[in-house]
């Protein structure tokens, strides 16, 4: 076995062996931050330690804060006899060895203290169950009494007691089960995985919060598909997002068949997710054919269709959203954007793309468009090559054209040459319904390509229009200033 040792040269390694030393405790880090190191991340990556004290965490969190100085902070959580130090990027938690049972209806713990045993024993997978010890007798030495390190090297998660009681006691584990077998590319163990679906319930005891942050985490991994699929193998999936389960399976009638959009959905979020790392924009890949469940139908001479899918899936954006308890502010926003318009790049790649069609394409994207651009071509998961690349080609084409129009139109952020209060002082008119027509008229000739998108050609239009509608200029206006 490597020394470990040499994992343990940050300074706050040896602040928390000379207190253990002095008040005769017994101290060691575990979990996340042992597991990375022998999966050979670098111990300076690490933002997170847990430090296990065989007596009060709270009470060496104080040393440990006061030896640190400096802008050291403390957070203290007496109900969970847990503290918490920040020192610079670390965040360094502390609680004290203990044993935990659990009732029926609850994920809160009934605690008494215990020994380093079993607080392993509570850990939810013995790759996280490893402890390093921080006594100076023992300084380094690699305590892992359910063969971590064999799991490691196997690539399996797997429970350190019997999984049932593991995922009976805490449900959000399950989860979490996934969620590490996703972003490490293991394989959850047979009992393990058996103990998963068979406990699959209990998950409704745990927080819709909770729930939530374990699916972000899934889909930010690497290959977040793979995460999806074992929610659905497990049976976790339908409690948790129908809506998603609900697009499995492919229907075939008189010999026409279409594709799994479920399977396609995990596709193109994995796709997209080797381009991107913003987690909204993957929500956006994960949500974009929600719809599609409600809106097939088959059609006579024409097979499988799911039309308005990309409109009826925006609608349906702010209740998931509501339901799942994630932002429904700008985020939510967002992710409604990309789908509503996820379909309009795609029309444009299988036509002549015209200027008209390009400037309303950035009027209705706006700052969005490059991410609209990608999670479009995310969206190609033919395994044809030839029209991979095709579709690809076409897209290039799309995208050389907004940057022309662009360049030559700003209509990205779109601002009208002309404002309201402009065609109010023009024509010295309250608010109302003219005043919307001219803007409208404005807009819509510059988008048409009628007139360039300057203040002396919408103004030339603004007074047109108005005299059409029988206003009279009282008042000249004067271009803005550059």
């Amino acid at each position: 076995m490597t020394d470990m040792r040499q994992y343990l040269t940050d300074p706050v390694f040896k602040i928390i062996s000379d207190i253990a030393a002095r008040d005769s405790v017994k101290t060691y880090v575990i979990g996340g931050f042992v597991r990375d190191i022998l999966l050979g991340k670098s111990p300076e990556d690490a933002k997170d330690i847990d430090i296990v004290v065989v007596g009060s965490g709270i009470d060496m969190a104080q040393k440990v804060k006061n030896e640190l100085g400096g802008k050291t902070s403390l957070s203290i959580f007496k109900s969970f006899g847990t503290a918490m130090v920040k020192h610079g990027k670390q965040e360094i938690e502390f609680v004290g060895a203990r044993k935990e049972s659990y009732r029926r209806e609850s994920r809160k713990p009934i605690v008494e203290n215990g020994t380093l045993e079993d607080d392993q024993i509570r850990r939810d997978f013995t790759i996280n169950a490893m402890a390093l010890s921080l006594n100076p007798d023992t300084f380094g030495e690699l305590l892992d009494p359910f063969h971590g390190v064999s799991d490691l090297e196997k690539k399996i998660i797997r429970t350190p007691q019997n999984p049932e009681t593991t995922f009976d006691d805490d449900p959000l584990r399950m989860l979490r089960g996934i969620r590490f077998a996703t972003r490490l590319g293991f394989k959850i163990q047979e009992d393990t995985f058996k103990a998963i679906s068979s406990t699959k319930e209990r998950i409704s005891i745990v927080s819709q919060e909770r729930i939530s942050d374990e699916l972000n985490k899934i889909i930010m991994t690497e290959n977040p598909g793979r995460g999806f699929i074992l929610l659905d193998k497990t049976g976790l999936l339908k409690i948790i997002f129908p809506e998603l389960h609900k697009m499995k399976g492919v229907d075939e009638r008189k010999g026409i068949k279409h594709k799994d959009n479920f399977l396609h959905t995990l596709e193109v979020l994995d796709n997209l997710s080797k381009k991107s790392d913003d987690l909204w924009l993957r929500w956006s890949a994960l949500l974009h054919d929600i719809a599609k469940p409600a809106t097939k139908r088959f059609e006579q001479g024409i097979g499988w269709t799911f039309h308005a899918h990309d409109f009826i899936g925006a609608k349906m954006v702010p209740s998931i959203f509501k339901r799942l308890k994630l932002p429904l502010n700008e985020k939510m926003k967002y992710v409604q954007k990309l789908v509503k318009l996820h379909l309009r790049p795609i029309v444009l790649s299988q036509e002549i793309v015209t200027d008209s069609a390009v400037r309303r394409l950035l009027f209705d994207a706006g700052p969005e468009i490059d991410d609209l651009m990608t999670l479009c071509e995310a969206d190609i998961t033919s395994k044809n090559e030839r029209t991979v690349k095709r579709h690809l080609k076409n897209f290039g084409i799309v995208r050389q054209k907004i940057t022309e129009i662009e360049e030559k139109d700003h209509i990205r952020n779109f601002q009208p040459p002309i404002s309201g209060d402009d065609i109010q002082k023009a024509f010295n008119i309250q608010p109302s319904r003219p005043i919307g027509v001219i803007k409208n008229s404005i807009k819509e000739a510059i988008l048409d390509g009628e007139i360039p998108n300057e203040f002396k050609a919408a103004y030339e239009l603004m007074l047109k229009i108005g005299s059409e509608l029988g206003l009279k200029q009282v008042s000249e206006l004067q271009p803005p200033e550059d």
